[in-house]
């Protein structure tokens, strides 16, 4: 046998090296800030990126600041671990929910939680151009984290070929705490809305770098449940992010007229009154103070004053001029599909808002917009089709949860997904093809009802979806 020249060994093994370089399902990627890397998931060909910062650590000088531009960072950072859950007060875990979702008492809280987490099948392929879906948890806008059990739904969306992205934002009073005193500081004459912002930056952020991740930066979904649905709905009504949306799902959020906003004028008198009830006059007071003082601080002025302490978006003539409601109704929202929807033990009964924005939207354009009722009763109790019961069904997290699902119950979890994907994919939750879940027009004004029977997906369209009222208490 005749050896091969020294050359044609070195060709051969530069093709094989480049060929390797190639099929690399994990590389290291180029983003704002430095490099990364990822972790494969059991998952064959996913990929997933967890905790990286869209945003410089809003923390100190930073805080009840607008996102910062990102610290950059030295060497290849392995993404392999979830940042931090924005500062909240901890689950009861005897509460609803604290039962519901099983949530660990180990995870970390902070003020330092600008952070998003990213899945896709096509890490480093720039030629793959797919979908990207942006999740906004829900938790009204004081509590919450985008990896909690019930969300952990990444490597079902991305095996269907859509990049998920779940986002961390600012709650609470670090999140939606206005004051004159932080207004005069800023360069925009307001304060507030910080979560919001956080949000529209993680949006930019999408933009900017998910081609990196095999993404398409102008194929771009938010989808969001309750306070994560009442965002969406803020991005979709801002001037400062509408325009970066291709498609928007908003889950339990109501509809047309069910959010009617807070001025910021009204927010900044409350806050001012809660500060000066304890003497915080300054910014420097006001930024000394821990997270656990400042809700000691609400909690005690409530007490004492009888007056409701709270804080969530404010209509502050930047980032928000105007109600979701008020935008749609002025065809000022941005001209794309919709779905939109509600659970049959929903916290109230949203058929009238929901059907509401449909039609509206129906008669401004030619976009369609999907409307949904999920009515799945889940095993295991009597809570019925509970507010956020959906989300174990969206992300096919069952295996998460303590109740006896059934094979009717993954079978109604896999359709929905599908849904979901489609409409990231295509715009109708169907497929390219179409199919049996029609958009709502004024001639059909139909919602998709969501359940399971037996051993299979229940699904058909109706014009009068049956609200069952709430059935548990939070």
């Amino acid at each position: 046998m005749k050896k091969l020249p020294l050359f044609i060994w070195a060709v051969v093994l530069l093709g094989f090296t480049s060929c390797q370089e190639k099929i690399d399902p994990n590389p290291v990627l180029t983003i704002e800030g430095g490099q990364i890397q990822g972790v494969q998931t059991p998952s064959e060909g996913i990929v997933a990126y967890k905790g990286i910062p869209f945003a410089a650590p809003p923390v100190g000088d930073l805080r009840w600041k607008g996102p910062q531009p990102i610290l950059p960072w030295e060497g290849v950072k392995i993404a392999d671990a979830y940042g931090d859950a924005a500062s909240q007060l901890t689950w009861d875990p005897e509460s609803f929910y604290g039962k519901e979702w099983q949530a660990s008492g180990s995870v970390p809280f902070s003020e330092d939680c600008l952070y998003l987490n990213v899945w896709t099948p096509a890490a480093g392929k720039l030629e793959e151009k797919l979908p990207v879906a942006m999740w906004i948890h829900g938790g009204g806008y004081r509590e919450g984290f985008a990896f909690e059990p019930e969300m952990d739904g990444g490597e079902d969306w991305a095996s269907r070929g859509v990049i998920l992205v779940t986002v961390t934002y600012r709650l609470g009073v670090m999140g939606f705490f206005s004051h004159p005193l932080l207004s005069d500081e800023s360069p925009n004459g307001v304060s507030g809305n910080y979560g919001l912002m956080d949000q529209a930056a993680a949006l930019k952020w999408i933009n900017k770098n998910i081609a990196q991740f095999g993404g398409d930066s102008n194929n771009i979904t938010i989808f969001g449940q309750s306070a994560g649905a009442g965002s969406v709905q803020s991005l979709c009504a801002s001037p400062q992010s509408k325009n970066l949306i291709s498609k928007a799902i908003s889950m339990s959020g109501g509809g047309l007229g069910s959010r009617p906003g807070t001025p910021l004028d009204t927010a900044q008198v409350a806050n001012k009154k809660l500060m000066d009830f304890f003497e915080k006059t300054t910014l420097d007071d006001m930024r000394t103070l821990s997270f656990d003082e400042l809700i000691e601080m609400s909690q005690k002025y409530a007490d004492t004053t009888k007056t409701r302490v709270g804080w969530s978006p404010v209509i502050d003539g930047y980032f928000l001029n105007n109600t979701f409601s008020d935008e749609a109704l002025a065809n000022n929202i941005p001209d794309i599909p919709y779905m939109i929807g509600f659970t049959a033990n929903d916290l109230s009964d949203m058929t009238k808002p929901v059907n509401d924005f449909a039609a509206l939207r129906a008669e401004q354009s030619d976009k369609p917009t999907y409307a949904y009722l999920f009515q799945r009763q889940l095993p295991g109790d009597e809570s019925g089709a509970f507010h956020s019961a959906d989300l174990w069904y969206v992300f096919h997290s069952l295996k998460h949860s303590w109740r006896p699902f059934t094979a009717g119950d993954e079978a109604l979890s896999n359709q929905i997904v599908d849904y979901w994907t489609n409409f990231a994919k295509f715009g109708d939750p169907n497929g390219k093809d179409g199919g049996a879940w029609k958009p709502y027009t004024k001639e059909h004004p139909e919602f998709m009802l969501l359940d399971a029977n037996g051993d299979k997906a229940d699904l058909k369209m109706s014009a009068t979806p049956e609200y069952k009222g709430n059935s548990f208490s939070r």
